[in-house]
């Protein structure tokens, strides 16, 4: 079994697509990987060797952040938003969306499960 930086690949996949399964890889990074560690995209995981899998993984570790080291550097960058109190940082602590989208309707990823609020009465006369 491919297991690379805590991950383990799909055997059964082509190398391209096994590699985006690790955590800030995607399909042109993957294809950079496999390119520059001389294996053919079209190989599945399955038949990599043990040269080919060590390749690809030194290449990973010297030249990319993935997996756990990405993702904390991504929440102390949205971190680092809130505190220094600009727009993307309320709207991040706000939970909205931060990038221009509306928020009349749609937004319900952002915002989360609809929260009713009473519609006001009518005067009597």
């Amino acid at each position: 079994m491919a297991r690379i930086s805590g991950i383990d690949l799909p055997k059964n996949k082509r190398g391209v697509i096994g590699l985006t399964y690790i955590y800030g890889i995607g399909r042109s990074t993957a294809e950079k990987i496999l390119a520059d560690s001389g294996i053919d995209e079209s190989k599945k995981v399955s038949e990599w060797n043990d040269d080919d899998l060590s390749k690809i993984r030194g290449f990973i570790t010297s030249e990319l952040k993935v997996e756990g080291e990405l993702r904390s550097e991504t929440q102390l960058n949205i971190k680092r938003l809130m505190d220094i109190g600009c727009y993307r940082g309320l709207r991040h602590r706000k939970g909205l969306p931060l990038r221009g989208q509306r928020t009349r309707t749609n937004a319900r990823t952002r915002k989360g499960k609809r929260k009713t609020v009473a519609g006001k009465k009518k005067a009597t006369k």
